[in-house]
């Protein structure tokens, strides 16, 4: 059996409900990870994902911004979310998976226009964020579990995440200072790029478009701010990763696109066993 995971910046649920229905029929993901739902918990449109397969659910929301959920047609144990940076925002959902697979979904902030956290409060709260991040995930020695972190983390580390390297070392999302703390963070539980892992660093790769361009397709001045990370014991199950462009080019689109992971769930068990024998 294999697991179809989606991430998504939806932009708000509601309003993207028509590309929820066409992402589930074409992609007919098992667990669906949305962020930046937009909607407080008691008008979530959780009817919707129960007519759709999607029986379990893990909802933060907030009224009028911010907000995660995660969509599951497997049962979630051990639900809930944590508070990141001394601040109530609803930024982080979790559950464990079948298998005890921890699953987190987040929404880093975006961290506003000036790259100065001196000046800029939010800049220095989303710092704040991806430095407690790390040291929260090397606490829990995530790097011995099996766990899955994705979500838009609006930060592109690479220089092919972003359209220009150049140009964008002084813009929010690819500022050196962001790319330390990530790849920090990336380090506190050894994660593996998912979608790097198949597509190579030399290759451009983008997940968001600014809606201000008049053709985003074809200026294509994206940047890669949406991930999945495993820890190494689930990497024998990786089947594959991509971000899926194509949504981008919907009617009413989110920014963002989705990003596919598929795992292979027989895969990890055999690994769990390789493992206890050793």
């Amino acid at each position: 059996m294999k697991i179809k995971l989606v991430s998504w910046n939806v932009n708000s649920v509601r309003a993207r409900l028509p590309l929820l229905k066409r992402l589930i029929r074409e992609v007919s993901p098992d667990v669906l990870c949305l962020q930046e739902i937009k909607v407080e918990n008691a008008c979530f449109p959780q009817s919707f994902f129960l007519d759709a397969g999607y029986s379990h659910a893990v909802i933060r929301g907030q009224k009028g911004y911010h907000g995660v959920a995660i969509l599951s047609r497997f049962a979630l144990t051990s639900p809930g979310g944590r508070k990141w940076a001394s601040r109530d925002d609803c930024r982080h959902a979790f559950a464990t998976l079948p298998n005890g697979v921890e699953l987190h979904n987040f929404y880093v902030p975006a961290g506003g226009d000036l790259p100065d956290p001196q000046i800029n409060p939010s800049f220095a709260y989303k710092l704040d964020f991806l430095d407690e991040m790390a040291a929260w995930f090397r606490q829990q020695n995530a790097r011995s579990k099996k766990a899955i972190l994705l979500g838009d983390l609006n930060v592109a580390p690479l220089e092919m995440d972003v359209w220009s390297h150049r140009q964008l070392l002084k813009v929010v999302s690819h500022t050196p200072v962001e790319v330390e703390l990530l790849n920090q963070l990336l380090a506190s539980a050894n994660w593996i790029d998912a979608v790097r892992h198949f597509v190579p660093e030399t290759n451009r790769l983008y997940s968001w478009w600014s809606y201000r361009a008049r053709d985003w397709a074809h200026s294509d001045r994206g940047r890669r701010l949406d991930h999945i990370w495993i820890t190494s014991p689930l990497k024998a199950g990786l089947v594959s990763a991509e971000i899926l462009k194509a949504a981008r080019g919907w009617e009413k689109p989110s920014d963002h696109a989705p990003v596919l992971a598929i795992l292979d769930w027989p895969m990890m068990q055999r690994a769990r066993a390789k493992k206890k024998r050793t």
